[in-house]
């Protein structure tokens, strides 16, 4: 089944509804995908979640007080991290890959750094670690480029997650193109209060204290653009020369969204990765 007809499911944890979405095969190891900032289930590019779930079973899912999710979102990374941890354990897992995009890398990789046992396989993209060059300025970044986005009518995401090139701007209609293919069912958008709160969370992620990335012992891989304005490049960089053999992408001419712009070559260079 392709994600865009894979039915919306809801399990509680500890009192709090969760919304996530299951499909692939069952494989004994499944690959657990965190999103960006604002994002919802419908915020996955599908053109990913379906290349991945040709090998591997997917669970996609809304943080708390996000979507369809309850509660209220978590002003702090670390919190978001909790969440997830409590919410692999209540859907029986006991072993996950993790694909962390932006704000789903800092949660990934806090995830690791709590429960490094629970987690097989790591893959960090257009992200950076705690105390990350650029990363509190996430908002004052983006405030501009997303009021842009309203004058000229285009989705934001155009400016934030792409470059300006042909190249670029090519990319960035057919990812949304991609979005929009679920025509049923599809997620509730983010309120601004859960927006917002989760901006706080990103900020003072970009503000704390460095994390010892040097202990992560499990296969990594990191991937962005050349280009990132979000999460400035720099920080994919760093985090190689950090966690011990990483693995390490760049695509050229490519932004925040470098991985929705060659996610062919991110689909096949993944389930290289992943594969046991």
């Amino acid at each position: 089944m392709p994600y865009i007809d894979t039915p919306n499911r809801s399990i509680d944890v500890d009192g709090t509804a969760f919304a996530y979405r299951d499909l692939g095969p069952r494989t004994d190891v499944p690959l657990v995908l965190l999103n960006h900032w604002g994002a919802v289930l419908d915020n996955f590019d599908p053109s990913i979640v379906d290349g991945l779930s040709r090998k591997h079973r997917i669970i996609a899912l809304d943080y708390r007080g996000i979507g369809a999710s309850g509660g209220t979102a978590p002003m702090t990374i670390e919190a978001m991290a909790k969440d997830v941890i409590t919410l692999i354990h209540t859907l029986g897992f006991e072993k996950v890959d993790l694909l962390g995009f932006s704000l789903g890398g800092f949660v990934a990789q806090d995830i690791v750094l709590k429960a490094p046992e629970l987690v097989r396989r790591l893959i960090l993209t257009g992200t950076g670690p705690a105390g990350g060059e650029g990363i509190d300025q996430v908002g004052a970044v983006s405030w501009p480029l997303m009021a842009k986005g309203l004058l000229t009518l285009r989705d934001p995401k155009t400016h934030l997650f792409f470059t300006s090139t042909v190249r670029g701007r090519q990319a960035a209609a057919a990812f949304l193109d991609r979005l929009k293919e679920r025509k049923a069912d599809r997620d509730k958008g983010p309120t601004p209060s859960a927006f917002l709160r989760q901006l706080k969370a990103i900020k003072a992620w970009g503000r704390q204290a460095r994390q010892d990335l040097g202990s992560i012992s499990i296969p990594v891989l990191i991937a962005n653009g050349d280009n990132d304005i979000m999460v400035p490049t720099v920080n994919s960089h760093d985090m190689a020369r950090r966690i011990p053999g990483s693995q390490l992408v760049i695509y050229k001419d490519a932004g925040h969204g470098g991985i929705f712009q060659y996610h062919d070559e991110f689909v096949s260079k993944a389930l290289a990765f992943l594969k046991d």
